[in-house]
């Protein structure tokens, strides 16, 4: 019986899991939205929001630990400058998982992983929205 156990092991050794979930993540951060199938955004999602907790502290020790899993020295800076202080306010929930239903090949399910709050999304943008139109509501009511 699997009780308790919370890794998934996606079928790889545990240095190829580790190897994939490190490159996922470096182009998730990257693009700030990848393709993948259902088990590995799970997976995904896991150590993603990790790092972005790692990179909200700031610190040394939290960019040392970040390094140990993103090699890439640009999305590192790109973690700790842009999507630390983006995410600053927000108590987790940094990644958002849209199901988009069995890949043509293999009947695999496939999902999109996504940073949420991205800049040009349609949810980031209401918020001037809903500023603009509270506003005009208040200049009608005077």
């Amino acid at each position: 019986m699997r009780h308790g156990k919370k890794i998934v092991k996606l079928g790889r050794t545990a240095s190829h899991r580790k190897a994939m979930l490190s490159n996922m993540m470096t182009s998730l951060f990257a693009n700030e939205r990848i393709t993948t199938t259902q088990i590995r955004a799970k997976a995904l999602r896991r150590t993603a929001e990790k790092v972005i907790t790692f990179a909200k502290k700031g610190d040394v020790h939290a960019r040392r630990q970040v390094l140990r899993v993103i090699a890439d020295k640009q999305i590192l800076s790109k973690l700790f400058d842009e999507l630390g202080p983006r995410y600053k306010s927000r108590n987790g929930g940094y990644t958002r998982v849209v199901k988009l239903g069995p890949r043509r090949g293999d009947g695999a399910f496939m999902s999109i992983i996504e940073l949420v709050d991205r800049p040009g999304t349609a949810a980031a943008e209401p918020a001037d929205d809903q500023v603009a139109s509270a506003e005009a509501q208040e200049s009608t009511e005077k």
